[in-house]
């Protein structure tokens, strides 16, 4: 994390780990998470998740999501970016639908590293190949940081690939 960091990152580091609970319980955390995008009739912690985080994340720092369950959802909110930024949203296609969640980094390769829910059904950063990626997005009205590019380098022993 750095001082730069947008507010709605830091906001989702603060979950890494948050995982889904197995059986008939569910994490009263990602049921918050769909009462914040407005979808609280949602009721478990199995219904993918990830762009319920990514807004929860928004929401709690005054940003409109898209407020929607669907991943690919975010294709269409806020501005589109030629390149990420650290904060950024980035949506990639999966069999069976999508993924979203919030760029931290590049790894050595230029791919990028991603804060998101419901990987491995667990918070986490993990890598995700650039022939997944269908976009990054950026909150509009908000500004770009001062130094929007990433650095590469290696990604953290906590990281791992998607």
């Amino acid at each position: 994390m750095t001082s730069n960091d947008p507010a709605w990152l830091v906001e989702g580091l603060k979950y890494l780990g948050v995982r889904e609970i197995p059986g008939v319980n569910h994490h009263p955390l990602i049921l918050r998470m769909w009462k914040a995008i407005k979808r609280g009739g949602i009721q478990d912690d199995e219904t993918p998740w990830c762009a319920a985080f990514v807004g929860f994340c928004l929401e709690n720092v005054g940003i409109r999501s898209s407020r929607f369950e669907s991943a690919k959802s975010y294709l269409s909110w806020g501005v589109p970016l030629d390149k990420p930024v650290r904060g950024c949203v980035a949506v990639f296609t999966r069999d069976g639908g999508g993924h979203v969640g919030f760029v931290t980094g590049l790894d050595h390769a230029g791919r990028p590293l991603v804060l998101s829910g419901n990987h491995g059904n667990e918070v986490n950063i993990r890598m995700f190949p650039l022939d997944r990626l269908s976009g990054y997005r950026y909150p509009q009205g908000v500004p770009l940081p001062d130094a929007p590019g990433l650095a590469t380098g290696t990604a953290p022993a906590t990281v791992g690939e998607a």
